[in-house]
């Protein structure tokens, strides 16, 4: 019994305490069994989430992924519009010749038979305002058919009564030294001195620009402005001391203008001052009009935006008087080329669809798409290419005063005129956009390095008279007419600055003139830089040709005989409208075999 005992004493506390030890097990397994399905429920609903939250991103990622490649598309087709819109072909801008970088150096500044220089030369410093040439006390006045009848000159004469006559400028200077509180005031002062048109010329244009001013700007042009400009228009006494010849058909000639003397002929301009050019009946009858007495006419916007944009010149110039020069040369060719057996070959050609001649052509010899009267519309109702031109430039205008119309060998050439105002439209859209700073550099007649040819176009009544043998010979010597610098040599040159001469309401073709402008270009020895005005295909077009000609080692010559050709062979057996068969296309069939 007693070996037994230790056994049986050892053996009862493990079984005291072992049933405690299970009942554990047994809890736990019970909880286990009764939470495990809860867990197995919760990660189910775990699993579920997460795949949806899977879900969700995958769709967020795709739809960013095809946002990014819908956006990427968009901006691509966008970058491709753009590049399309604002396309450029041929040859590179910076490979064309540019003043003053190929400018040789001028010739000292002096009158001669054919230039007359109305300053004085001997005086002639960069920032400091030219003196005129001669002094007043030496002033020549002359009063026929070969200079411009001044409002200053003493032969400026009116009729007071049947047995006196009083002098014109004294009226005008009385009318001119009242003060102005209201547009009416102005077109009273202007009627004093031109009474017969009275029943006849109207001021609404005027009168509505006045009445849309806010007050401040309608003091400012009444109570500072305006005297200012009647104060500069009195000075052409003091300022024009020699007489200003006429610009005549078929005689070469020149006038080199001070700046300041030319803001004083346009604020006579402006009051209507000039005597003898009111009607087409007296010995003006072929030169353009210079009094803005139709400028005042009408109500329409453009005439508003015009007063705008040259109110804006005047305020600059009877601020701070401008100091450099400026020259107006008529250039007539008695020896034109004879196209048929030019051996010339085409020259360089950049051609844009975006930019304009004045911007993005500086430097270069620019075209101005010209009326045979040179300024065109600028003081009537006119508001394209050449008007524009000579609205944002003013001192353009000057070239209407001395300026006979231009013939078939003639060109105008205006060197030194500075811009002094943005625009932004064309025609019926064109708006005045502000002033404009001109930075362009001076030659060492204290010009600016803008040169302009003014080159008239014909006007077409059908679309095939321009393919006859005369027209294309015309409008070929008027180019080249504007383009040709006798005596100058190639490399001392420009790039001609141009676009589509002579289209629109003239009713040329823009292919046609393309070419033409390259031949022109090409036998005057020029580059040339060509602006589409956004037309891409015409661009392409016109590049195409070219490349073709320049490949093809085509002459100017040979070129010419195609176009005879072409109206031979084309243009002559289409009886109305335009011929089936393209100028281009013909010309590449033939130059393609």
């Amino acid at each position: 019994m007693d070996g037994n005992t230790p056994s049986s004493s050892s053996s009862s506390p493990a079984a005291e305490g072992s049933h405690p030890g299970w009942m554990s097990v047994c809890v736990c397994a019970c909880v286990f069994l009764i939470l495990c399905p809860l867990a197995l429920l919760r990660a189910a609903a775990n699993l579920t989430q997460l795949c949806a939250m899977m879900k969700a991103r995958w769709i967020t990622h795709t739809a960013h992924r095809k946002r990014s490649w819908l956006s990427f598309l968009r901006s691509a087709a966008s970058a491709s519009a753009a590049q399309v819109f604002s396309c450029s072909l041929g040859a590179a801008v910076s490979d064309l010749r540019r003043a003053p970088a190929c400018c040789r150096p001028l010739p000292v500044l002096r009158a001669t038979e054919d230039h007359t220089v109305l300053i004085r030369t001997d005086l002639l410093h960069p920032g400091k305002v030219p003196v005129p040439f001669p002094c007043p006390e030496e002033r020549r006045d002359r009063w026929d058919d070969t200079h411009v009848k001044m409002p200053c000159s003493q032969h400026n004469l009116f009729p007071v009564d049947p047995t006196t006559l009083q002098s014109r400028w004294d009226l005008i200077n009385k009318a001119l030294s009242v003060s102005f509180s209201s547009s009416h005031d102005v077109q009273d002062a202007i009627l004093k001195y031109n009474a017969s048109h009275a029943k006849h010329w109207s001021f609404t244009a005027l009168h509505s620009y006045c009445t849309g001013l806010q007050e401040a700007e309608s003091a400012q042009l009444f109570n500072d402005l305006l005297p200012s400009m009647a104060r500069l228009a009195l000075r052409a006494s003091s300022l024009f001391t020699q007489p200003i010849p006429l610009l005549t058909a078929q005689r070469c000639g020149s006038i080199t203008l001070s700046q300041d003397q030319v803001s004083c002929l346009l604020a006579n301009a402006f009051f209507c001052t000039f005597p003898r050019r009111n009607s087409r009946r007296t010995e003006f009858s072929n030169y353009p009009d210079i009094n803005f007495s139709r400028l005042f006419e009408g109500s329409s916007r453009a005439k508003q935006e015009k007063l705008k944009t040259l109110l804006c010149y005047f305020e600059r110039v009877t601020k701070r008087r401008p100091d450099g020069l400026l020259t107006y040369t008529r250039q007539s060719l008695q020896s034109l080329p004879s196209w048929s057996s030019s051996e010339q070959q085409f020259s360089r050609l950049h051609i844009s669809s975006s930019g304009t001649i004045e911007e993005q052509g500086h430097g270069m010899l620019q075209v101005d798409f010209a009326n045979r009267f040179v300024g065109g519309g600028v003081t009537g109702s006119g508001l394209v290419q050449e008007e524009i031109r000579f609205l944002i430039n003013p001192e353009l205008i000057a070239a209407r005063l001395f300026t006979e119309a231009l013939e078939d060998n003639e060109c105008l050439i205006i060197t030194g005129a500075e811009q002094f105002s943005r625009y932004s439209g064309y025609a019926n859209t064109y708006r005045w956009a502000g002033n404009h700073d001109d930075q362009t550099p001076r030659d060492e007649w204290l010009r600016r390095h803008t040169e302009i040819v003014a080159i008239d176009a014909l006007q077409y009544r059908s679309f095939l008279q321009q393919f006859q043998p005369d027209c294309l010979r015309r409008e070929l010597n008027k180019a080249f007419c504007g383009f040709v610098r006798p005596g100058t040599p190639a490399e001392c040159m420009s790039a001609v600055a141009t676009g589509n001469w002579g289209c629109g309401v003239f009713g040329g073709d823009t292919r046609l003139k393309a070419v033409l402008q390259m031949m022109a270009a090409a036998e005057a020895g020029r580059d040339l830089m060509y602006f589409t005005f956004g037309d891409v295909d015409l661009l392409r077009d016109v590049h195409r040709i070219h490349t073709l000609f320049t490949h093809t080692q085509a002459t100017v010559g040979s070129v010419f005989s195609l176009l005879l050709e072409y109206y031979e062979c084309v243009c002559k057996k289409t009886g109305r409208g335009k011929p089936e068969e393209t100028l281009y296309s013909f010309l590449t069939e033939r130059l393609d075999r």
